[in-house]
């Protein structure tokens, strides 16, 4: 294995740096808040020479998103960063991307969509873009944003995938907050990453021109929106094996999810991001005074981990999901939908409750998780849900 160095990092400096070392052909920004800072270091790596990367100061982050798909279509490897409004306004092209089969590698910063305006966490922009054709890989804190991202470029240009990735972090709880990060060498980094796999791009021959986004009516539209999503459910083996590669090379392993404390568990929490460390700590508290408490962190949510997510959780009695992103369709929050829609099928089938909680940042503080498993406990005695849906550390 090949050892790093330790490093105090905000989230935004790991994902800086681990663009640096990728050393991208095109990067496209625009900045906003919270991501603001990944791409203005990484203007400054451009500007100092630390890397031979094409930086375009673009005025939109459509642009942006334009700019990669331009870039990433005649064969260039291309980056861009974004959070909340941005990604909204790259809507449009984030479909394209994925639809085009580009390889695009995208740093997100979540942060809630307005209105009201608000510059703080919560995963309604990623959420939004859940079914736009990206893979979408979470982090719990800066350590993973960093490895993220690495792992993101061989995901995304695996020639059984070449689909967009995006990577997110929770705004300023991981973008703005130091952590204590081992930072590869530059070497490893690129020898990891390598050269990107050959495709075939609208640069390579004018013998044999190819067109990309032409009008697809109904002779072909169909069968071309079914090659991407065999494209995604591609992604469903190659994301392990490029973990696995990832684990041997530098001793960290990944998975879809991963389990704490759920082999006996009675009732589990499922979790996406920061607050998965919150979880962690509430069931060590609650294990002390003797409650079978566990937690299932949800690393990819696209592409759904069904089978694993359902043989985590199907041992349960009670499952709580904690959404910080709220659906606004009067019954539950997205992630509530995907694990209802999951666990339809499992033999046996544990009680499902919603949390919303944390939207525009506001603060989870442990004894919220404590009443999430509570209400869990009294769920899974009852034999019944107590509700389906419930806000956590709202004013009523």
């Amino acid at each position: 294995m090949t050892p790093g160095k330790r490093v105090a990092k905000t989230g935004n400096e790991a994902v800086a740096e681990a663009m640096r070392q990728i050393n991208p052909d095109v990067v496209a920004a625009y900045p906003i808040t919270p991501a603001t800072e990944i791409v203005q270091i990484f203007s400054q790596f451009v500007a100092d020479g630390l890397v031979s990367t094409e930086y375009v100061a673009v005025e939109s982050e459509h642009s942006a998103m334009s700019a990669c798909i331009g870039a990433s279509a005649a064969g260039a490897r291309a980056m861009t960063g974004t959070s909340s409004q941005g990604l909204a306004l790259m809507w449009e092209m984030l479909y394209i991307a994925a639809g085009l089969r580009l390889p695009i590698v995208m740093s997100v910063v979540n942060r809630a969509l307005s209105s009201p305006i608000n510059i703080h966490c919560d995963h309604s922009d990623t959420f939004g873009a859940r079914d736009s054709g990206w893979i979408q890989i979470y982090s719990e804190n800066v350590q993973e944003a960093y490895d993220n991202l690495i792992q993101a470029v061989r995901i995304a240009e695996h020639p059984d995938v070449r689909l967009p990735v995006m990577v997110t972090t929770d705004g300023f709880i991981l973008s703005h907050c130091l952590e204590d990060l081992e930072v590869l060498p530059d070497e490893a980094v690129r020898e990891f990453v390598g050269k990107a796999q050959k495709r075939t791009c609208l640069l390579d021959s004018f013998d044999k021109p190819i067109t990309l986004g032409a009008l697809d009516l109904q002779d072909y539209y169909f069968e071309h929106r079914r090659q991407t999503a065999e494209a995604m459910m591609r992604a469903y083996g190659a994301i392990p094996r490029v973990a696995q590669e990832f684990a041997a090379r530098f001793g960290r392993s990944y998975g879809f999810l991963e389990t704490y404390r759920m082999d006996d568990a009675d009732v589990a929490a499922l979790v996406i991001g920061s607050t998965t460390g919150t979880v962690k700590d509430v069931v060590d508290r609650m294990r002390q005074q003797g409650k079978k408490v566990g937690c299932v962190k949800l690393r990819v949510l696209r592409p759904l981990p069904a089978e694993e997510l359902r043989a985590a959780l199907s041992a349960a009695r009670a499952v709580g999901v904690l959404d910080r992103a709220d659906g606004l369709n009067a019954f539950c929050g997205p992630l509530y939908q995907e694990t209802a829609a999951v666990l339809y099928d499992a033999q046996h089938r544990p009680i499902i409750q919603d949390y919303i909680y944390g939207l525009g940042g506001r603060d989870v503080r442990p004894e919220h998780i404590e009443e999430v498993f509570a209400d869990l406990l009294n769920a899974a005695s009852a034999g019944r849900k107590t509700q389906t849906l419930r806000y956590i550390g709202v004013r009523e």
